[in-house]
């Protein structure tokens, strides 16, 4: 590995304090947060602000802001990014620590389709494939990316469809739906007992893109022979951390809307 450059590590580290507060700074806060003499930020800041990453604001004489050029950069970063490809990453992640069936999924319609999947390698696993389209309604995903639309489009995507059962424990009513919705509003996750599969329970949490937007879920799916309410908590949190890790790499840094 070759040599880090100390004026470049000094020039991102004062990009990187821009992620902090209101987003603005002086010099004087600079070199405070960092511990750098004056002399060094002045250069930094006066050459960062020249390449348009950093800009004065105009209503605070003396502080900065990130400029145009950052913009530029995460938004070629953004456009490079594949949904598919790192949720594929996270779900094996989770997968290697859990070892239980990962998935990710996105909402088309009133369903859900699985992007990446991660098997558990226990004899008894779930049997399912990346690819598959099921009802939303049926599965801890598809109520947790049901749970996050505006109430205007989640009438639109269910209004007048029949809620179909794929097991004796699938919900099919339209009130009983609005409830279990609300609470997995409330809660941040969604669980599924036994409601796609009769042999499998599955806790499911949110993906976030950089505007905050719910574009994915992922989920962690155990039969119920290794299920229990102890089981749900410890892999409930550990959706929670997966779908945190993806929303990350998806650019999320911010409240969600």
């Amino acid at each position: 590995m070759g040599r880090h450059v100390p004026a470049v590590t000094r020039a991102l580290d004062i990009l990187e304090l821009f992620l902090e507060g209101d987003g603005t700074l002086s010099a004087p806060d600079i070199t405070r947060k960092l511990g750098l003499p004056r002399t060094t930020v002045h250069e930094l800041v006066t050459t960062l602000a020249a390449r348009s990453y950093l800009v004065p604001v105009p209503e605070q004489p003396g502080r900065y802001r990130l400029g145009v050029r950052t913009y530029q950069l995460g938004s070629r970063y953004a456009e490079q990014l594949d949904l598919a490809a790192e949720g594929q990453n996270v779900a094996r992640e989770v997968a290697e620590t859990c070892d239980e069936t990962v998935h990710v999924a996105v909402l088309e319609g009133a369903d859900v389709i699985y992007i990446a999947k991660v098997d558990s390698t226990h004899a008894v696993r779930m049997v399912s494939a990346a690819g598959r389209r099921l009802p939303a309604h049926c599965t801890s995903v598809g109520k947790m990316l049901l749970a996050s639309l505006p109430e205007s489009e989640l009438r639109t995507r269910i209004d007048g469809r029949e809620l179909a059962a794929m097991t004796p424990n699938s919900i099919t009513e339209p009130d009983a739906l609005g409830a279990a919705l609300a609470d997995i509003r409330a809660r941040g996750l969604a669980v599924e007992h036994r409601e796609s599969n009769p042999d499998v329970s599955c806790v499911a949490a949110p993906v976030r893109d950089s505007s905050g937007r719910v574009v994915a879920a992922l989920s962690v799916s155990v039969p119920m022979i290794r299920w229990s309410e102890e089981r749900e908590r410890e892999l409930g949190e550990l959706a929670a951390k997966g779908a945190a890790d993806l929303s990350l790499r998806l650019g999320y840094r911010g409240t969600p809307r």
